[in-house]
């Protein structure tokens, strides 16, 4: 998950021994534990309620396409440019429920504030 192997996370923990010392590296290694263990559970209730929020739309949410660690520019931008550009992109047409604003016809000298911006 990290990326650590066996070797690095032992070195790590000689370390963490020899800094924090061995009478206080239990109670840190309690308080990471608790830290671990609230993360997950935030993250399982997050989890919980983005889907209940979404109702429908949240029961077939792939949480593996939302990692971060998926986020790949490259691939990104080779999509984007292998898109067939040749054809036109799809206008909206043009509803019959937009009315044309039509001109105001002034009916004297128009009154001009020399202060608006």
């Amino acid at each position: 998950m990290i990326g650590i192997n066996g070797g690095e996370f032992l070195i790590l923990l000689v370390i963490a021994a020899i800094v924090i010392g061995p009478e206080r590296l239990p109670g840190y290694a309690e308080q990471l534990a608790q830290l671990v263990r609230r993360g997950r559970l935030l993250l399982r209730d997050t989890r919980e309620r983005v889907t209940t929020e979404l109702g429908d739309a949240g029961a077939d949410l792939d949480w593996e396409a939302l990692d971060p660690r998926r986020y790949d520019p490259r691939r990104i931008v080779r999509e984007a440019l292998a898109e067939d550009l040749s054809a036109p992109a799809a206008r909206p047409a043009a509803t019959s429920a937009v009315k044309p604003v039509a001109e105001p016809t002034p009916a004297g000298p128009v009154a001009y504030d020399d202060e608006a911006t």
